[in-house]
């Protein structure tokens, strides 16, 4: 199943229009963003070069975002970081031995198919019934991108030089649809690399452009 990675640029012309399509999401996230005594969504007056269109970062497989997930956990836990070639009882174990610290991961506690990750730092992803009800967690970019880094070398990349990301999906795709093919990559951790690829493009223009990044 596909998996796409929207840019939501918080600029006032998308995020104080009458129009704005994310305002429910928005007032949700700044509810629980305030309950933990942390700012609001940040909505900047100005950023050059961005308007307020909404585009596509980096498309995978759910599949392969699972992997991703378990090879951090398995990092995390001062386990062996293999390759798998399918989903199977090891992660389901995994989750379920360490799932206080699955829930402490902004990479690995977060829906495959909805929420967000908004550029405001914060140790743990937030959640509550409404959060929960809709799109799920609350994730930081900032925090994605240091978990990203220090899971990087266990799949073969240097976190401070990655190879260039793959080109963002060229239309929406549907949640049924198969993903787009990875680019070539014998490595054993391929399919790994390449939702690492994708999801630390998407954490590095959130955090540089003032953006917050959607799953669809």
């Amino acid at each position: 199943m596909a998996c796409d990675l929207w840019l939501v640029p918080l600029v006032d012309v998308l995020c104080h229009s009458p129009d704005n399509p994310f305002s429910e999401e928005l007032a949700l996230y700044d509810k629980a963003l305030h309950e933990a005594g942390l700012p609001s969504v940040p909505v900047y007056s100005y950023m050059p070069g961005l308007s307020g269109d909404v585009a596509p970062v980096a498309g995978f497989d759910y599949d392969a975002l699972h992997f991703l997930r378990r090879a951090y956990l398995l990092q995390l836990c001062g386990l062996e970081v293999t390759p798998v070639d399918e989903l199977g009882g090891d992660y389901e174990q995994l989750l379920e031995m360490f799932e206080p610290t699955a829930q402490a991961s902004h990479l690995v506690w977060h829906y495959d198919h909805a929420g967000a990750y908004v550029p405001v730092d914060f140790p743990h992803p937030l959640s509550n019934e409404e959060l929960l009800e809709g799109g799920g967690p609350l994730g930081s970019s900032h925090a994605l991108l240091r978990e990203l880094e220090y899971v990087a070398e266990a799949i073969g990349l240097d976190p401070a030089n990655p190879p260039l990301p793959p080109a963002p999906p060229a239309a929406p795709t549907e949640l049924e649809e198969p993903a787009a093919p990875a680019p070539a990559d014998d490595g054993p951790f391929a399919r790994e690399r390449h939702v690492w690829l994708g999801l630390h493009q998407a954490a590095t223009r959130s955090l540089a452009q003032g953006s917050m990044i959607i799953f669809s």
